[in-house]
């Protein structure tokens, strides 16, 4: 993949349609992983697709939801969903990996699509999750991850202060809390399994505001090429971030299972 230098300039230097005003400065990012610096006069475009990375995620989850809701409602589904559980597990790891990284490959409406294919998937694995909970674990697990996920995502959009230096810890704990949720399905230890989701709150709470931010600052633009794409990776990521979190709340108001 190939970035434009940094000198400014007042063409479509990145080659994605994302035209920089004169004068304007701009970063080469070491996508996906470092977002790129703010570019002076186009605030306006990029809370555009900002906002639009939030209706598609909303729109996933409430895609979401009525899955889920139809899962629970249906016992002979459920018992189906058990069965299929490895092969949907497969099924939704190939769907993020062709949006994330073939995003360039694909046109934005196909990577939509797609992500409303993941939704839809997930709806029947957090139907399975929460058919084990109570109503109220499950409302207050909710309630919680919204307001978090929303106090995160405001602190992303308002703060001067450039998460871009949080990128390599924040890769570096979701791989660790990743290899640890692994082991622990061996080991099956509550007390690790409580832990683990303490940590995973503050690492997917922190994901929330420098995904915000990153997508914000223009970094998904210049990574795919496309306003559209960057729309549909941003919604994906953050869409990723409110449901992490939901699940990790959720194993903590456990005190509820059926």
């Amino acid at each position: 993949m190939t970035f434009p230098n940094n000198n400014p300039g007042s063409g479509d230097e990145s080659g994605s349609g994302y035209r920089f005003p004169p004068g304007s400065q701009y970063v080469r990012p070491n996508y996906p992983l470092v977002p790129a610096l703010p570019v002076e006069g186009a605030v306006e475009a990029s809370n555009t697709y900002l906002s639009h990375a939030f209706v598609w995620m909303f729109a996933g989850l409430l895609l979401t939801a009525a899955v889920a809701f139809l899962t629970q409602g249906s016992e002979r589904f459920l018992e189906l969903a058990i069965g299929a559980l490895p092969l949907i597990f497969i099924g939704q790891l190939a769907l993020v990996v062709v949006i994330s990284w073939g995003i360039r490959r694909i046109s934005a409406t196909i990577a939509l699509g797609l992500f409303f294919v993941y939704a839809a998937t997930m709806g029947i694995t957090i139907g399975l999750i929460v058919s084990a909970y109570n109503g109220e674990s499950v409302a207050a697990a909710f309630v919680t991850a919204a307001g978090m996920f929303g106090g995160a995502a405001l602190y992303g959009v308002t703060t001067k202060r450039s998460l871009a230096g949080l990128s390599g810890f924040l890769m570096m704990a979701l791989i660790g809390f990743i290899v640890a949720s692994v082991v622990n399905l061996f080991l099956a230890s509550t007390a690790f399994a409580w832990a683990l989701s303490l940590i995973g709150v503050v690492i997917f709470t922190a994901l929330t505001a420098y995904h915000v931010q990153m997508i914000q600052r223009g970094s998904l633009v210049l990574g795919t090429g496309s306003v559209e794409k960057a729309a549909v990776l941003g919604a994906l990521s953050l869409y990723l971030d409110f449901v992490n979190l939901f699940l990790m709340l959720l194993r903590l108001f456990g005190g509820g299972r059926r």
